[in-house]
């Protein structure tokens, strides 16, 4: 990965073979910053796990307030879910498949800002709840950590760059496909091939969409946002919770067919 950044930064003023030029600056923002932002991630999580495993969590806050939050949290949840599985399906699954698969440009297109606006829409309403909440509610804001700010700061500016950069190219504007510029250059990173000149004239909305991705992502680690990646396998395997009474007599009432007093 080294060698690779390397060699696009010594190349990084030679002429493109159509005649322009890959500034430093492009170089380093597309090139230099994703692999960073990877490293950061993957080593940060695994610094998280070994010396705060007990702070792995999500630090629910349902016991101090829990009106506000049966409306933002789902609406936050089901809305994200809907966006990243946008972003995978546009940014990893070339139009190429797709096409293929009998779904054309237009539809595609139709269906992904449709969806993607509507899905940005509720996260946004979703996550502007949960940070009244925590805002107006006292406990909930007396639990909220410097981390917790941050967090909620860098996730609203990627929410609403990405909301503003769909509105703008697609319904204001004559439309953008991102996935012939913004989707080769983001597998290029994972291909080890990075083409930093498929970023150099994309609008400027989708660049700085991208750039608060990577913030987000290289704080994730030290962030409530780790949660994400735990899946709770633990709850299939675990025993039943079993219930006992300390009260000498079980009171008045008949106890319920099936259950039998523990001693």
């Amino acid at each position: 990965m080294i060698s690779v950044v390397a060699a696009h930064v010594q190349q990084a003023a030679e002429t493109t073979e159509g005649g322009g030029r890959t500034g430093v600056w492009d170089v380093l923002l597309w090139v230099v910053l994703p692999y960073v932002t990877i490293a950061v991630f993957v080593l940060g999580h695994m610094w998280r796990y070994r010396y705060d495993k007990f702070g792995w969590t999500t630090r629910s806050s349902q016991l101090y307030e829990n009106r506000l939050l049966r409306i933002g949290s789902p609406l936050f949840h089901f809305g994200v879910l809907v966006v990243l599985l946008g972003h995978v399906g546009g940014l990893l699954i070339p139009d190429t498949w797709t096409e293929a698969a009998g779904i054309g440009e237009n539809a595609y297109h139709v269906i992904a800002v449709v969806l993607g606006t509507i899905a940005g829409f509720c996260t946004l309403a979703g996550l502007a709840i949960l940070i009244y909440r925590r805002r107006t509610v006292g406990p909930v804001f007396s639990a909220t950590t410097r981390n917790d700010k941050l967090m909620y700061a860098v996730l609203t500016l990627v929410i609403v760059l990405g909301l503003a950069a769909t509105v703008a190219a697609n319904i204001v504007g004559g439309g953008y496909d991102y996935r012939h510029t913004v989707s080769p250059w983001f597998r290029s990173i994972f291909s080890l091939q990075p083409d930093p000149a498929l970023m150099a004239d994309v609008p400027i909305l989708f660049q700085l969409h991208a750039l608060s991705a990577l913030l987000l992502f290289a704080i994730w680690p030290f962030t409530r946002l780790v949660h994400m990646l735990t899946a709770p396998i633990g709850y299939l395997t675990r025993p039943y919770v079993v219930y006992r009474s300390r009260d000498t007599q079980l009171g008045a009432r008949t106890p319920r067919r099936g259950w039998e007093r523990t001693p």
